[in-house]
Formats: structure tokens, C-alpha cells, sequence
């Protein structure tokens, strides 16, 4: 098996499951989950090897990365037994740095992600005070061409009043309004199963560096610039 692709054959076994999401269809294709999820692990263990030349990840392997295929529905509404997708996060190792990497395959809607998608209160009121600080900063930062050109703007939620202890006139209320720093780029099923797919992913993951090294140097400092882990 070429651990460096997404075969076809998984995206088919996808979208089979997609129409026919039950237990009984599923435990009939326990052979084809089995190869699908092998070749989805593989990936990822490439993608780690790949992205540890570049930066220091806490998770181990591709099996520790992906999410369970088989959904919780005690407390959903939406009862089908299973995802159709292979999805996984790659964590950062903290304390020292900040921000993960998330990725999802599916047939039609693939995607990767990465920023910081429920930072805690403290951190949230860290980030909104450096953005009213620094806002030049924070202009050139998400202005950044490469950054851009993989990703395309930030994403998130954003609360629709002004946060607490910020002014409405500030002008960088708009971004101090958000409560996500978020970016995606989404891919072709031809683009997925590319030879070059582990490529484009990697690559995208390194471009947002600068602004994962930013939030690093900002959420491991207190306001002084002083380390908050000597």
C-alpha cells in the first residue's frame, strides 16, 4: 500500500456508507471499513512523519489521530450509527506551542483546518488585548500572502456585541468581536485521492506557521513579555 495517498477506494467506501448507513449494510463491509481505515491511518502517519521535519506534534500516530467512525446518538436527534467520513486532529506540543491541525475526508466535502476553535476564557481575553494593542500587527499577519493564498481569509464566530472591557469604537472592533481563529481550505475528491494530496496538505499546514508562532509567543508570555513557564 502507498502510505502517502488516499485511495479511491476509500472515498467509495465513503460513499457507500453515506446510503446505506446502518449496522447490518455496515457489518456486511466490515472487510472494506477495515482497508478504508488502514489506508486513512497510513495517511496520516505520513502526514506526521512529513509535518515533524517542520514542527513538534503531540500525537504519536495516525491510529491515535482519527476520530470514531461509529456515532454517539444517546443525545442526537440524528440516529444513523455512523459518520462516512475519516476525520482527525494532530495536537501541538504544549505548553510552549500553540494551535492544531485538523483534517477530513469525504466524499464532496474534504477539508483541512487549523487556528484555534474554542480557546479558554483567559486566552480568548489575552488574544482580544493584544489585538487592540497591536492591531498593525494583526493586519500584516492575516494580510500575509501565503497564509492567503492556502487558506484565504479567517474564520470563526464572532459575538455581536462588544466583549466586555473593549470599546466599540475601537478600530479593531471587528476582529476583537471574534471568538474563533479559524482557517479551512477545502479539496476536490480528485484533489484527495492526488498523488500530491500529502504534498498540498503539508505544505498548507506549514504556511500557517507564522501565525501559529505568534499565538505560541503570545498565550506562553503575560503581558510584560515575561515566560509564563520558567
Amino acid at each position: 500500500m502507498n502510505n502517502s495517498t488516499i485511495k479511491k477506494s476509500t472515498l467509495d467506501f465513503l460513499k457507500k456508507l453515506s446510503f446505506n448507513n446502518d449496522r447490518d449494510w455496515f457489518n456486511e463491509h466490515k472487510d472494506q471499513y477495515e482497508l478504508a481505515k488502514e489506508n486513512a491511518e497510513a495517511f496520516m502517519d505520513a502526514l506526521i512523519l512529513k509535518m515533524s521535519a517542520h514542527d513538534q506534534l503531540e500525537t504519536p500516530s495516525g491510529k491515535k489521530s482519527l476520530y470514531r467512525i461509529y456515532n454517539d446518538v444517546r443525545f442526537s436527534k440524528d440516529k444513523a450509527p455512523y459518520n462516512p467520513r475519516f476525520a482527525g486532529y494532530l495536537k501541538r506540543t504544549k505548553p510552549l506551542l500553540r494551535g492544531g491541525y485538523y483534517i477530513r475526508i469525504k466524499p464532496g466535502e474534504s477539508r483541512i483546518a487549523c487556528g484555534f476553535l474554542f480557546p479558554n476564557a483567559d486566552d480568548l481575553k489575552r488574544i482580544r488585548q493584544d489585538i487592540t494593542a497591536n492591531y498593525t500587527d494583526w493586519k500584516k499577519l492575516l494580510n500575509d500572502k501565503t497564509i492567503q493564498k492556502h487558506f484565504g481569509l479567517l474564520q470563526g464566530e464572532q459575538v455581536k456585541t462588544t466583549p466586555r472591557g473593549f470599546s466599540s469604537d475601537d478600530p479593531a472592533i471587528a476582529l476583537i468581536r471574534y471568538k474563533q481563529f479559524w482557517f479551512e481550505r477545502k479539496f476536490k475528491d480528485s484533489e484527495v485521492i492526488a498523488a500530491d494530496f500529502l504534498v498540498n496538505v503539508n505544505n498548507s499546514y506549514k504556511a500557517i506557521r507564522p501565525f501559529f508562532d505568534y499565538m505560541s509567543d503570545l498565550l506562553t508570555t503575560d503581558s510584560n513579555g515575561e515566560s509564563l513557564y520558567r
